[in-house]
């Protein structure tokens, strides 16, 4: 049976997909996970079934449940697990997420029996939760249950069941109470919860686990330390900061080829030239391949011309937020030339070149928004 689309026409799929129940892997606050498999693809999938304990809750922690299925959709990271499917009967409170299914063990396992792939975890767990960040999401359930090692070594951050997208100041605010296992740090003491302290719970985490299991491999302690400071004024500020950190270390024993120093001396050059000022509550990118995918697609668009008609897409490439810019002059060599060191560097040394370029961006003069209540005189 066929018949002619429109906008807005509904597509029927009829056909029911039937999955083979291999076993119960945990249950939550939320519900019940179980383990499924698809005989037709020969692959397995995780099921997360909602199904609150406390059934007078039901109605209320479904929208936690919707939440989580929205933000997994959005997001597209390899340290972080990703949804295929879902299916929601919102008349019922009641509705079921098929996900990747991470075969593994958790961090706390994984490195009982692996401690010396320790500096190889943290630097994945950073780049995870720093993608988080930049997409304004906060976790706020950060254990070793929810922090999965595949066999291959690929960490995957799991259970965004808590989690919440950032989208106004007040949403930092402290709303989730859980029974936190560790010291809890001196936000709560003034009500809140943003990517600061998800960079404590995190640097307390790996604390734990290395004086629990006497790990001596770990390469980061004073970095460590700065993380697991209770008073936020003296942490570490951001899983960007951690990772641009990490990025200059290894590039101790990374060398660079000329070509490639000038490539990105090139392109830092034109970026600081043509970004005069940063509004203060602007955001760096930190996905690397987000950022070679839309200067790919710059590039295409300008390749012929001598220099970008506007370089204003560039820089929202690079930096998120308010800034003051001058639009024309970026030479189009400048970029193709930065593209071919993202295309064929390691991905140690693309992170390396974007720590340097955040750096630059730090180096340039900083100014604030003007609020409501700067416009009243009195």
């Amino acid at each position: 049976m066929s018949f002619a689309l429109q906008p807005g026409s509904v597509i029927p799929f009829l056909r029911r997909r039937d999955y083979t129940f291999v076993r119960v892997l945990g249950r939550g606050a939320c519900g019940e996970t179980v383990l499924l498999r698809d005989d037709l693809i020969d692959s397995h999938f995780v099921c997360k079934k909602y199904s609150p304990i406390d059934e007078s809750l039901r109605q209320e922690l479904f929208r936690n449940f919707l939440r989580e299925i929205k933000l997994l959709h959005e997001l597209h990271h390899q340290n972080v697990v990703r949804v295929f499917n879902y299916y929601v009967y919102p008349d019922k409170c009641s509705g079921y997420i098929l996900m990747e299914y991470v075969q593994g063990l958790d961090i706390e396992q994984h490195l009982a029996t692996s401690p010396e792939a320790i500096n190889q975890i943290f630097g994945q767990v950073v780049d995870g939760f720093c993608y988080l960040e930049a997409s304004q999401i906060l976790h706020r359930d950060i254990r070793p249950q929810n922090l999965l090692v595949r066999n291959d070594g690929v960490l995957k951050i799991i259970d965004l069941g808590f989690s919440k997208r950032i989208e106004t100041a007040t949403d930092f605010d402290k709303s989730i109470s859980l029974n936190w296992w560790c010291e809890p740090p001196l936000d709560f003491a003034v009500g809140t919860y943003d990517h600061a302290t998800e960079v404590y719970f995190v640097g307390k985490l790996f604390e734990k686990l290395i004086g629990d299991r006497g790990i001596e491999q770990f390469k980061h302690p004073a970095l460590l330390d700065r993380m697991c400071r209770r008073n936020p004024r003296d942490r570490v500020a951001s899983f960007q900061e951690v990772r641009s950190e990490l990025n200059l270390r290894r590039s101790d024993d990374i060398e660079f080829e000329n070509y490639e120093r000038e490539a990105y001396r090139d392109f830092a050059a034109a970026v600081s030239r043509h970004i005069t000022k940063i509004e203060e509550s602007a955001k760096y990118a930190t996905d690397l391949h987000g950022i070679r995918v839309r200067l790919e697609a710059l590039y295409r668009n300008c390749m012929l011309e001598d220099a970008l008609p506007d370089c204003a897409p560039l820089l929202q490439v690079l930096v998120s937020g308010q800034y003051f810019y001058r639009a024309s002059g970026f030479q189009t060599g400048i970029l193709r030339n930065f593209l071919g060191l993202l295309r064929s560097a390691a991905p140690e040394k693309q992170g390396i070149a974007l720590a340097n370029l955040h750096a630059r961006l730090d180096a340039i003069k900083r100014y604030k928004e003007p609020t409501l209540d700067d416009d009243i005189p009195f």
